[in-house]
């Protein structure tokens, strides 16, 4: 592990005597220099002076349930007991759990969430960038109203539309109602699951409540989504995958944090110093990590993200940190505002659009920052349909929408990590981890979100549920994946 912090003066292979690796040695430290990037990002960000999470770990946690039971019921339209039952309590201590309520506003379209008589937090709806945590500041921005320009979908066939043909494949029914059945298990607690075969829609249900236009939560599956944004830019000639992150508080003369690049970024192995819950090294209560930090209150994300100090050496190191798609979350933003374009609604105009997509819920922060970390929600054919893109290799209906080779590299497993568990803000198959070919690649979130791309066998999975189910996911799925070979298998002959 490289050092956090401390001078590093090295002297080199042809200052080793004494007088001539003593002259080095003081003119390095009279010029503060450090060959050490790590000691010497401090230098530009002291971490004594960075930012981090304030406030206990139960009310911090309450915001984050305050604003998902919010978009559960201003947007996805669920029940206000089952969403507060099912969803919220990620990070919310098992302890607090039973002495938690809550209060709708509908007037004012707003969620609280109280823990005993103590502790309360609320979040708000404002329309098309979801619920954003009540904070004393108020918002920063103005909410935009984003449209699609596309006709009603149930006018147009899938995957523009919402109207099916039968596959050309005989499928057993048997086999793929099996799989349904298993990804259904009753305390996984499934809201959607979607099979997409040779591009065809072959098998899907949805769970009491949810339907096919249900915006669900997906939690970090919109890390995926960012990387496919960040795609979008590069295919449009604003971005390239080597070249040096464009962030500003990075660019001072010296500074290290400058040689992050796109890739980086994208294989998150920045070496941002981030805590997180997969760090082995890190023993703080979850709300208290700067990784859930952003999920919890009324910060700036980005400004929160970028402004950390080095851990790792750039692209040495790779560490599951929101620091990373968040700064290129940043990095959109200014490229997009750079271009004179609206931020809030060019995703829609530049990929949703032309992807079938008429509704994709990005969430901000008070100050209109996408938190695409997490705070996402999306219906499962809009995960489908994103999932095809990758398929085709970026292409959809003869128009290239992302970099020829741009899926190759998302699939590849980034150098940095011990494990090839980690591509380009996507996880791998390379460990076996589901039931299916070792090519198969996916978006993965919270709750046991997947959308999983599975080239060798031209097939798309989708699964959605709510947050608690999520220790019964894994075997569930796995269930369903092996049938839905099984039925594939059989249909080939």
């Amino acid at each position: 592990m490289v050092p956090r912090s401390g001078l590093s003066c090295n002297i080199p292979d042809n200052y080793r005597s004494m007088k001539y690796g003593l002259l080095f040695l003081l003119a390095c430290c009279a010029l503060g220099c450090s060959p050490d990037p790590v000691a010497r990002s401090e230098r530009y960000q002291p971490w004594a002076e960075t930012l981090q999470p304030t406030g206990s770990p139960a009310y911090l946690a309450l915001g984050t349930y305050a604003k998902v039971l919010c978009t559960a019921v201003f947007e996805s339209k669920r029940q206000p007991e089952e969403a507060f039952r099912n969803s919220g309590k990620l990070i919310l201590d098992a302890q607090y759990h039973d002495a938690t309520t809550f209060e709708i506003d509908t007037l004012h379209r707003r969620a609280r969430v109280m823990l005993g008589d103590s502790l309360a937090r609320s979040a708000t709806y404002v329309g098309d960038q979801g619920c954003i945590i009540d904070g004393h500041g108020g918002l920063k921005f103005t909410p935009t109203e984003v449209v699609s320009a596309l006709p009603l979908a149930d006018g147009m066939f899938w995957p523009m539309g919402d109207l099916t043909s039968p596959p050309a494949m005989n499928y057993d029914p048997r086999l793929l109602e099996q799989a349904l059945q298993a990804a259904f298990e009753p305390r996984a607690l499934t809201a959607a699951f979607l099979v997409i075969h040779q591009g065809n829609i072959i098998a899907e249900r949805y769970g009491q409540g949810v339907n096919m236009h249900t915006q669900l939560e997906s939690w970090s599956m919109g890390k995926s989504l960012t990387a496919t944004l960040i795609g979008r830019l590069m295919q449009m000639g604003k971005l390239s995958l080597d070249q040096r992150a464009p962030v500003p508080e990075w660019q001072r003369k010296g500074d290290p944090r400058g040689r992050i690049t796109i890739r980086h970024l994208l294989n998150m192995s920045s070496g941002l110093r981030f805590p997180a819950h997969r760090d082995p090294e890190v023993q703080l209560p979850l709300p208290l990590l700067a990784h859930m930090y952003i999920y919890t209150d009324t910060v700036n994300v980005f400004q929160f993200a970028v402004n950390r100090p080095l851990e790792f050496v750039p692209g040495s190191t790779g560490r599951y940190r929101n620091c990373d798609p968040l700064t290129l979350g940043y990095i959109l933003r200014n490229t997009v505002e750079a271009e004179g374009r609206n931020y809030w609604t060019w995703p829609q105009e530049e990929l949703f659009d032309k992807i079938g997509i008429r509704r994709q819920l990005l969430e901000t922060d008070p100050y209109g920052n996408f938190i695409m970390t997490g705070f996402d929600y999306g219906t499962a054919r809009n995960w489908g349909r994103l999932g095809l893109l990758y398929l085709q290799d970026g292409l959809w209906q003869g128009q290239r929408l992302l970099p020829e080779g741009f899926a190759e590299f998302v699939s590849t497993p980034a150098p940095g990590w011990e494990q090839p568990v980690y591509g380009g803000l996507f996880w791998l198959n390379r460990t076996g981890e589901l039931a299916l070919p070792r090519d198969a690649y996916y978006m993965a979130g919270g709750g046991g979100q997947r959308t999983i791309i599975v080239p060798s066998l031209d097939l798309v999975v989708v699964r959605m549920g709510h947050s608690q189910g999520s220790p019964f996911v894994a075997e569930s799925l796995n269930q369903a994946l092996e049938l839905i070979v099984q039925a594939l298998n059989s249909a080939a002959g």
